[in-house]
């Protein structure tokens, strides 16, 4: 399940232009905005931001604390609304939909993994992994989830509660949730921030490995050059801009662009 990445140094480029992009990319931000607060406690999180994130694709978001990444994935996810500008996954446009809407798109075509795994303490592995799909009403693929669980290595472990697994089972867990309705895209928020790293590494192994064969499309904010060094590109903001971007990253690379942000 590991997999090798290329050890050449990552190499500068332009952003994408999201506006004509948008039609070929899981998700994109186009002119994204977003405002908190009015008057002197106003404080501009994103200020402007065009980027598009390419289907069957990982991408990791990087920059300074307060730089913007984390805001600008909630506004793709639809857990945020952009001040202005537009958010759009796929075809939609996140600005047209209500809050019913915006649920909906969620349970239907976004997967989540989040740094503190977010498992339900009284559900089974199981339970936890179907979970979105028994919310939305609909019955999961019997096949596919058995490839998925077989994948991420819980066969043995589906009946047990998240207290009775390990920090990395609990993971495994939310990657295989997050993958078992087959979403449009995954959004990642620090996965294996509370992970050692051996596990950690397992876990990004296993990511990569999904966008690789399974086509899968994966967005992550993480502030580890070492993580960030498992995606095919890396993003960085800086006080809610796009500054710059690598493209088949390494630890090293990652490490010294964000020196030079001053992270």
């Amino acid at each position: 399940m590991t997999m090798t990445f290329d050890s050449s140094t990552g190499t500068t480029a332009a952003p994408i232009d999201a506006g004509r992009r948008v039609g070929s990319a899981a998700a994109a931000a186009i002119g994204a905005t977003k405002v908190y607060g009015t008057g002197d406690t106003e404080v501009t999180a994103l200020a402007s931001v065009d980027v598009a994130f390419e289907t069957g694709r990982m991408t990791a978001i990087m920059g300074p604390s307060g730089s913007g990444k984390s805001t600008l994935m909630q506004c793709l996810a639809g857990l945020d609304r952009l001040t202005s500008g537009r958010a759009v996954i796929g075809d939609t446009d996140l600005s047209d939909l209500d809050e019913k809407q915006l649920t909906r798109l969620r349970r239907e075509r976004i997967g989540f993994v989040f740094q503190a795994f977010n498992l339900i303490p009284t559900l089974s592995a199981i339970e936890n992994i179907t979970l979105p799909m028994d919310l939305a009403g609909t019955r999961p693929d019997r096949e596919w989830l058995t490839h998925v669980v077989d994948t991420v290595g819980l066969g043995d472990r589906l009946g047990h509660r998240p207290s009775e697994l390990s920090g990395g089972q609990q993971q495994r867990v939310a990657v295989a949730r997050a993958l078992a309705s087959r979403p449009a895209i995954i959004f990642a928020d620090e996965p294996t921030g509370n992970l050692d790293s051996r596990t950690g590494g397992e876990i990004l192994s296993f990511m990569q490995w999904a966008v690789a064969e399974l086509g899968q499309t994966i967005v992550m904010v993480t502030h580890d050059p070492v993580a960030a060094s498992y995606a095919d590109r890396v993003v960085f903001l800086a006080d809610g801009r796009i500054v710059s971007e690598l493209h088949d990253p390494t630890a090293d690379s990652v490490l010294d662009r964000m020196r030079g942000l001053g992270d």
